[in-house]
């Protein structure tokens, strides 16, 4: 079975060949970021998938945010670019909850814990973190649990 790391780099040489120079230059900084997080701490160590998974999420998290402040500034050519890159990395991650599915998980932890007002979000957000982990945005999941506790 190949790992996720082995994939991107499979990948990675076969943009090379087709010489589709934004997959190949996105996967190449995705996976310097795997490497890096790999050689991080005292022993160099493989990453498990959930890992390399936790990085591909953060280098897209790293591009959409890139891509709303050259939106902001008037960048539209960087901010396209910045959304490219994006998009090729989602492709790696696990579909993500749409706003229904993410509401109605935020409600059944409401309900477990019982919980009421803006000051138990913390006790729900350690509900509801586990169930949603690299399925939503820790914002959106954020968002969804306060709106869920101020109804």
């Amino acid at each position: 079975m190949t790992t996720l790391k082995e994939q991107l780099q499979e990948d990675l040489t076969a943009a090379i060949k087709t010489r589709d120079e934004l997959r190949a230059s996105t996967l190449r900084l995705t996976l310097a970021a795997i490497t890096s997080q790999e050689v991080a701490g005292k022993v160099k160590r493989d990453l498990s998938d959930a890992e390399v998974q936790k990085v591909i999420a953060k280098e897209e998290k790293k591009r959409r945010e890139a891509a709303e402040a050259f939106e902001n500034a008037g960048r539209a050519e960087s901010a396209a670019q910045e959304r490219a890159e994006g998009d090729i990395l989602t492709g790696y991650l696990p579909k993500q909850l749409s706003d229904e599915e993410l509401a109605a998980i935020v409600a059944a932890a409401v309900a477990e814990s019982g919980a009421s007002g803006p000051q138990a979000m913390g006790a729900v957000m350690k509900l509801v973190k586990p169930k949603v982990e690299g399925l939503a945005d820790g914002g959106r999941v954020a968002a969804a649990v306060k709106t869920a506790l101020t109804g």
